[in-house]
């Protein structure tokens, strides 16, 4: 079986980084995101089955001139394979090759009208004037002998160049976003143009590559998966099941912060699959691990260490050896695993992975895939419709959900309004849903009237985004009729709420949970 044409993506901590994967993957050509000082060696031993056709350097925060900005090794640009840099790595490339790079007179973020001088290479297609979306203070001013410039805008007199005789190339406008005029095409132009990478990449393969690789990890063991009910772990769940069948025992832990009839809905879906489900009740035992911790952080590692005990005991109950989990691509991200790349929040499946875990290896089928590659998965498998299109839910579930302390009393409390707005939101939007919606449990309290009398109670916010791959997300923009409905029973069917607010936050700068 040959090799799959890929495209390496060299992560200088820009916020658009994975993005820049996501779409070479719309192309359906393998993206994979690496250190920014990847060695040449290393790229060759990434993956045996990966043909590297081009390297993208992204964006970062970093000026060239800082000392401890990441660089590139110098080597990648004699691997005879095309490369592009984005923002800072079209700075940097130029900073490399001796071209005048420094801080402009006037910095240019936003929409930024772009004028093509040669529609050639990256910008083969396009017409004499394009509108661009830059975010940067460094600028490059001059190119060496054997340098070409593509376009400049007012403020950039290179804003796109290429080298005249080797294959590479630098944008200062970022194509990966949707506010550049024909970005995607720039990006296509590059990955299958310039680096003539083939499209490969598809969900049919994954499933076959993926039950393959499973199998050959978990060798003639025993293993235990972690399942939670929500398509990132139903999907491991059924992969493993196809690779290693009777030999898999999914775990459901029942932490006591799980969504009004959650429990049941497993037992009722899981127990027609293929594998031995255990359900094990663990509410005290979560309560008291995160009782009186009100930081965000802590919680999700005291919990995700948990989870981690309780599937050692099943584990070893079971003869396993090996753990699965659902970890995915974003979770990852926000964990900051990338050594430039800032930790948005831990989550517990990554983060609040224990030091010294009793299992022989943590298996993760999907770590590589984003959330809407997930979904594509599970209906590759024939997962149900409502398991695929689930909305997205946290493993530490309500807990982070719940603002400050988490006591029995405000879990019930979070129960019962995120029921409310699941309730609503879905009769009223029917077909057109949004990718996430829930209930927060402030730790604000306020004073409100009820019956005539003065009531101190708790704020309830409302949270509905609209997303594709959970990096970024805008929020959805609910019916003032929806809203009034959801506050009205709030209100009405908890005692302790007096109030309920409405987020209208996107991604960035929020996230989608607030914990």
């Amino acid at each position: 079986m040959g090799k799959l044409d890929a495209i390496l993506v060299l992560d200088f901590g820009g916020q658009y980084c994975h993005l820049i994967g996501r779409r070479v993957r719309d192309m359906k050509v393998f993206s994979e995101i690496g250190p920014p000082d990847i060695s040449p060696e290393c790229i060759s031993a990434m993956g045996a089955g990966l043909d590297f056709k081009g390297i993208i350097l992204s964006g970062g925060p970093s000026s060239v001139y800082d000392p401890g900005s990441p660089r590139c090794d110098p080597r990648i640009f004699d691997m005879g394979i095309p490369v592009l840099g984005i923002c800072y790595g079209h700075q940097l490339i130029a900073r490399m090759f001796d071209g005048d790079v420094r801080q402009g007179a006037s910095k240019e973020y936003g929409a930024t009208r772009a004028t093509v001088k040669t529609a050639a290479g990256l910008l083969r297609g396009m017409g004499r004037r394009l509108n661009v979306w830059m975010s940067h203070a460094d600028t490059v001013f001059g190119l060496p002998a054997g340098w070409e410039v593509l376009a400049s805008t007012e403020h950039s007199l290179v804003a796109a160049f290429r080298h005249r005789e080797r294959k590479i190339y630098g944008l200062q406008w970022h194509p990966e976003v949707v506010h550049t005029e024909h970005g995607a095409r720039m990006l296509s132009n590059f990955v299958l143009r310039v680096c003539g990478a083939r499209r490969g990449w598809t969900m049919e393969k994954f499933v076959r590559d993926t039950v393959k690789d499973i199998r050959v990890k978990a060798g003639g063991d025993r293993c235990v998966i972690g399942l939670s009910g929500g398509v990132d772990s139903s999907t491991a769940a059924v992969l493993a099941s196809r690779a290693i069948g009777r030999r898999l025992t999914a775990v459901f832990v029942d932490h006591g912060f799980m969504r009004e009839g959650e429990p049941e809905f497993i037992a009722r879906t899981f127990r027609h699959f293929p594998m031995k489900l255990v359900c094990v009740q663990a509410r005290e035992r979560f309560m008291q691990k995160i009782g009186g911790v009100t930081d965000p952080e802590q919680k999700r590692r005291l919990i995700g260490e948990e989870f981690i005990r309780v599937f050692e005991e099943e584990a070893k109950l079971e003869g396993a050896e090996h753990l699965m989990q659902g970890t995915i691509y974003p979770d990852r991200i926000e964990s900051g695993f990338s050594k430039h790349s800032d930790r948005i929040k831990s989550h517990h499946n990554v983060a609040g992975i224990p030091a010294d875990v009793k299992f022989r290896s943590i298996i993760e089928p999907l770590r590589d895939l984003y959330k809407d590659e997930v979904r594509k998965v599970a209906v590759e498998i024939g997962l149900p419709p409502r398991l695929v299109w689930r909305q997205p839910f946290p493993g530490p579930g309500l807990s982070v959900r719940i603002m400050g302390d988490v006591t029995p009393e405000k879990v019930e409390i979070e129960r019962r309004a995120d029921k409310i707005v699941t309730d609503e939101i879905e009769r009223a939007c029917g077909k057109k849903m949004p990718w996430q919606y829930f209930a927060v449990l402030t730790d604000t309290r306020s004073t409100g009237v009820k019956g005539d009398s003065r009531a101190y109670g708790y704020v309830v916010a409302v949270r509905a985004v609209a997303s594709r791959e959970a990096m970024t997300a805008s929020f959805h923009p609910l019916s003032y009729d929806v809203l009034e409905r959801i506050s009205t029973r709030i209100t009405n069917e908890i005692p302790q709420v007096n109030r309920v607010v409405y987020d209208i936050t996107h991604k960035p700068p929020a996230t989608i949970e607030w914990e």
